[in-house]
């Protein structure tokens, strides 16, 4: 663990977008006002973790003094405060317990979220919001967070009352997860203690968990790690892990499995006596249960003492009076921080010569494989190819066959050919993009099972549902039509309301992948199936697809030879519309990946805007391989 711990807190970086590290600019902090309450002093205050994105916080004091103290950084949870369109910032909901500290002999610096700070943010993407170009783009609001949480501590230590060898950090639901971050990638957290801020994949994804999480919470799971891997980074630094016993969105068991999981590291590290667990009972809510852990965990490992917790923490202020802006700065960018945090890779040149092509070309594969594409399966087991129906209607045959993409994705492939060709000598691979292949009107009046599987395969191939003589004319004499539809998507389409489907493909955000990476996988696994029927292995492939299957189906052709020509239709002209795979935006976007398709075959794009299309072209009039058109559709 001690040697592999360095690499691991790099990857939790990257994943949260914060390798390389931003650089650490001026924070500019400017206090905009000041408080003396009872004990205690308030300092109202902003800075600026990048240029432009502001940070408003509280700085709880003493107010007294005698030397440098402890602190803690209060990380806030979703507790939004806005009265008459105006935020307050989620700051003034956890005051209490800023004020708490501060009464008790350490400084305290709550600071507001992107979410729900005085500049009001987005943390919700693809929770509500359809933003799926996030995943293309590696975003998560989990780095953004991190990375103020970090630069607050900067601030933190360049303040003359703190004692800067004596940090802890905690929060409350985001703050918690936002708590375990921090504390993970910044060894100046001497102590932590998250609440109600994680649980593992299992209780994420299998069970559900995530419908009740915007994306704040999660990483871009690239390395595909389970979530106690990123707690274990807090090792071997006092860690307390708190949570209540009834809590749905950080379920018990989940948590408690997490916390097995750190009680092994820290045993192996010699320091299970500072790692501690408190269950409170009740749900997902602040409770005194919760609270008062805490301070006597932060009174142990940072003030070494223990004495008896008499005072309760209390909120003091009202709203009004935690507020730090009086006016939004012009130049603040924490609206749009989503498109800034996460640079998308540049514009490419056009190459010089052929040569420069080639180099070009191996980076953006090698970067595919590495960083866009490898949640694929590394061992995804026989395709296991079974054949469903075989008919012959209307002089033509039918086959319609299951494989395997992966073990428990059951996907069709629906074959079509004129009755009594045996040996074609050309496949015509068509990838459909639709829900549902029949309307519940024509899949009842088509009863028998196998009549059923042929109107699919005529829905997927772009037929009428009625068989008619002159079907025979669309096909030609010595080829096979092949028409596939991937995971969701027609006889596997999900059940559920657009909330539910919203948040299936989320579930495969959190295992490193996204929908449609994985129906690029579906894809290649469905050629594969195809090359192994009876008389079509070595074949050439020619593949068709429109929108943003079509994309996906220009992926797959990259990475099978067998496609000899690509005939797409409409594609969008980048990620940042559809579709979104894991960090293709920082790799390529759409017209490099049709070039790096088009490089030796026949490539044919129906789009009514060519001018986005000028890198292919040129491309294709540098390197002489195979043939590249754009028409109008």
């Amino acid at each position: 663990w001690v040697d592999r711990s360095s690499e691991w807190r790099r990857q939790a970086a990257e994943m949260l977008g914060l390798w390389p590290e931003p650089e650490r600019g001026e924070l500019k902090p400017v206090i905009t006002g000041r408080i003396l309450r009872d004990d205690i002093r308030v300092e109202k205050l902003h800075f600026q973790s990048l240029p432009g994105l502001y940070v408003t916080a509280n700085l709880y004091l003493p107010a007294q003094m005698s030397g440098r103290v402890p602190a803690i950084l209060y990380l806030c949870g979703h507790g939004p405060v806005i009265s008459n369109r105006v935020s307050y910032g989620n700051k003034v909901s956890y005051q209490h317990h800023g004020i708490w500290f501060a009464r008790h002999g350490y400084a305290c610096l709550v600071i507001d979220t992107v979410q729900w700070g005085e500049i009001l943010g987005s943390h919700h993407g693809t929770y509500k919001e359809g933003a799926w170009w996030w995943n293309s783009r590696g975003y998560t609001p989990a780095g953004v967070e991190a990375w103020n949480g970090i630069r607050a501590l900067d601030y933190l230590c360049s303040r003359p009352e703190v004692d800067t060898n004596w940090i802890g950090v905690t929060g409350r639901s985001g703050g918690g997860s936002y708590s375990w971050t921090v504390a993970a990638l910044d060894q100046r957290i001497k102590a932590a203690a998250p609440v109600a801020g994680i649980t593992d994949l299992q209780n994420y994804v299998v069970d559900g968990a995530i419908e009740g999480h915007c994306d704040c919470m999660f990483f871009f799971n690239f390395y595909q790690w389970d979530y106690p891997q990123l707690a274990a980074l807090v090792a071997p630094r006092p860690l307390l892990l708190v949570n209540t016993d009834s809590d749905t969105i950080f379920p018990l068991d989940g948590v408690m499995r997490t916390h097995a999981h750190l009680k092994r590291i820290y045993q192996l590290l010699g320091a299970s006596t500072n790692l501690g667990l408190v269950i409170g009972p009740g749900p997902h809510k602040d409770t005194q249960d919760l609270q008062v852990p805490v301070f006597r965990w932060f009174n142990r490992y940072l003030k070494k003492e223990e004495p008896l917790i008499a005072l309760p923490a209390e909120k003091l202020f009202a709203p009004h009076e935690l507020k730090v802006f009086s006016e939004i700065p012009s130049d603040a960018i924490n609206t749009n921080i989503q498109s800034l945090f996460c640079a998308k890779a540049p514009p490419p040149s056009f190459p010089a010569s052929a040569e420069d092509w080639q180099r070009q070309r191996a980076g953006w594969l090698a970067g595919l494989q590495k960083k866009v594409f490898y949640g694929w399966p590394e061992n995804p087991g026989d395709l296991h190819v079974t054949l469903l129906t075989s008919e012959k209607q209307g002089g033509l045959q039918y086959d319609i066959y299951e494989f395997e993409s992966q073990p428990h994705v059951v996907l069709r492939i629906y074959t079509v050919r004129r009755a009594g060709l045996t040996k074609p000598t050309a496949i015509y691979f068509r990838a459909a993009g639709v829900t549902n292949l029949l309307t519940s009107e024509q899949a009842t009046n088509v009863a028998a099972p196998s009549q059923r599987l042929i109107a699919e395969a005529r829905a997927a191939l772009g037929l009428p549902v009625s068989p008619a003589m002159s079907d025979i004319s669309r096909f030609r004499e010595n080829a096979i039509w092949v028409a596939m539809l991937p995971r969701g998507l027609g006889a596997d389409a999900w059940s559920g309301d657009e909330r539910k489907l919203t948040h299936l493909r989320r579930r495969f955000m959190l295992l490193g992948q996204t929908l449609d990476a994985m129906r690029v996988w579906d894809l290649r696994r469905g050629l594969q199936a195809v090359l192994q029927l009876k008389g079509m292995k070595g074949l050439p492939v020619h593949c068709e697809a429109e929108g943003a299957m079509g994309v996906n189906m220009l992926y797959a052709s990259i990475f099978e030879p067998e496609v000899v020509s690509l005939e797409l239709w409409r594609l969008p002209p980048s990620h940042d519309i559809a579709p979104d795979y894991p960090n293709v935006l920082r790799v390529l976007d759409i017209p490099q990946a049709v070039a790096l398709a088009a490089d030796g075959r026949f490539a044919r794009l129906h789009q009514d805007d060519p001018e986005k299309w000028e890198y292919p072209v040129a491309v294709a009039r540098l390197v002489g391989r195979g043939k590249f058109e754009i028409k109008s559709p």
